[in-house]
């Protein structure tokens, strides 16, 4: 299993170039161009087939498709797990193989189904990975009261100060996902990944964290992986992924009304309605 300091030491097979990856992810669109890809112990099956997709700068995009379809895969891709087999990825034109792998991952958030939280205090949970010396406990407070989560920290026994355990196992699945949103917004990073962010949650949960989501994306190039058809259609594009390629793109408006596969997917309720 790759580790995390394996990864970020892991040497990068393109030339790097003195760019800053953040400040040009603000003003970027990500490209993938024609991205194939096969997993390095099964090199004979094709996980992805020629992806063509942008991600506009400041815009969300969502994918959507069967299981198996390749949505995850293109995430790890996105997040620089691993790379394409072949075709490429670029920021603003470059090739994202130029870029640091540390610095990559400084410019993108990812909040998933089962964030990581860590052995330590809520505080530090939502500083993690951030130098000390550039974070205050009003920054902490102000991310938390963005992320919807301030009013049940303090009420915890030691308010910011409490342990929340192994893999916060102390918090609920809904206060778990909102310290890590109150993360990524005290991160501040221009591309941001959520990858059925809510779908584990329950129905008060998922309010509090969706209106955290949003102000999340404000401004973010954001991709988001979801089955729930309210966080689908919000997205200014949506990628139908079937068998590792793009089979449709569009607007919900304008899915809809070709009456193909996602068309299909709202009908079946495979795309759930709230």
């Amino acid at each position: 299993m790759q580790t995390t300091s394996n990864y970020l030491s892991e040497p990068d097979s393109v030339e790097k170039v003195p760019k800053t990856v953040c400040e040009l992810a603000w003003s970027g669109d990500v490209v993938l161009e024609d991205v194939y890809f096969s997993y390095p112990l099964r090199p004979d099956i094709e996980v992805l087939k020629g992806i063509n997709l942008v991600l506009r700068k400041g815009t969300i995009t969502a994918i959507v498709g069967s299981s198996g379809a390749g949505k995850s895969t293109i995430v790890q891709l996105l997040a620089r797990f691993y790379e394409p087999t072949s075709g490429r990825i670029t920021l603003g034109g470059e090739d994202v193989r130029q870029f640091d792998k540390s610095e990559w991952a400084r410019a993108i958030s990812i909040v998933n189904q089962e964030p990581v939280l860590f052995a330590m205090s809520v505080a530090e949970n939502i500083a993690y990975g951030l130098p000390n010396e550039n974070v205050s406990q009003d920054d902490i407070v102000a991310a938390a009261k963005a992320a919807n989560a301030h009013d049940f920290i303090i009420s915890l026994p030691m308010g910011y100060s409490t342990l929340v355990g192994e893999r916060g196992s102390l918090l609920s699945g809904g206060q778990r996902q909102r310290v890590a949103i109150a993360r990524a917004l005290l991160k501040n990073a221009p591309l941001l990944i959520l990858d059925e962010a809510t779908s584990a949650l329950d129905t008060v949960s998922e309010q509090l964290v969706q209106g955290a989501l949003d102000r999340l994306m404000k401004g973010r190039t954001t991709l988001v992986i979801a089955h729930r058809l309210s966080t689908v259609q919000k997205a200014d594009q949506i990628a139908v992924c079937v068998d590792g390629k793009i089979a449709e793109l569009g607007s919900h408006a304008e899915l809809v009304s070709q009456g193909g596969t996602y068309s299909t997917l709202v009908d079946s309720q495979r795309l759930a309605f709230d």
